[in-house]
């Protein structure tokens, strides 16, 4: 690899550590793109490249993930979770939800997630965390056993 392409690596590394630690912030694909100093076009270009993902798939996935997260407690309404991972259409984060997730917030907030309960929360959110399957676009959440 060039340096020019380590360069690059290293800002496109930052750019998505940016979107996951302020996936909670309503930031777009322009912002994120300042952050590696790209234009957003090339930004997104180069991101899918070096990701296999559109920048607005990964922050969004990272958002599904904390909802998830959020959900398993209980203690919030799904408008409540989807403000506070940074969507701002219902509509939207509950139809890319139940995409990913195979079920709708409200259903995977009011089922019984006490087979996690015994896990370290970083191990059920390692084990929860939806993943791309081989030759698809769509994410799924790992079959539970």
């Amino acid at each position: 690899m060039t340096p020019a392409e380590l360069d690059e690596l290293a800002r496109l590394r930052r750019a998505r550590d940016f979107m996951d630690h302020e996936f909670a912030r309503p930031i777009g694909v322009a912002d994120v793109a300042r952050v590696a100093l790209m234009s957003p076009a090339h930004f997104t270009r180069r991101f899918r490249a070096a990701y296999g993902e559109t920048p607005h798939a990964h922050l969004m996935m990272r958002r599904i993930e904390r909802a998830t997260s959020l959900l398993r407690i209980g203690e919030l309404s799904v408008t409540d979770v989807c403000l506070a991972v940074g969507c701002t259409s219902l509509g939207s984060f509950s139809a890319r939800f139940t995409q990913v997730v195979g079920e709708t917030p409200t259903a995977y907030r009011d089922r019984d997630h006490g087979d996690l309960d015994a896990l370290p929360r970083c191990v059920a959110k390692y084990g929860t965390r939806p993943v791309y399957r081989a030759g698809s676009e769509k994410p799924r959440l790992p079959a539970r056993s």
